[in-house]
């Protein structure tokens, strides 16, 4: 595998994590909590990162 791939793989996963703990909070919080809204912005951050490797 090449580092693009690892790096891919990586971002899938913690993309995953993120996903999946969002929306534990989301369920138990509210969707307007802050930490909600914390995780989302993460999960963003990590969505546009996998974007650019992939594109590029």
């Amino acid at each position: 595998m090449n580092t693009k791939t690892l790096s891919l793989k990586h971002l899938e996963t913690s993309i995953s994590y993120l996903r999946t703990h969002m929306i534990t909070i989301g369920i138990s919080k509210g969707l307007t909590h802050s930490d909600t809204i914390k995780y989302s912005q993460k999960l963003d951050i990590l969505l546009n990162e996998y974007q650019k490797i992939k594109s590029s």
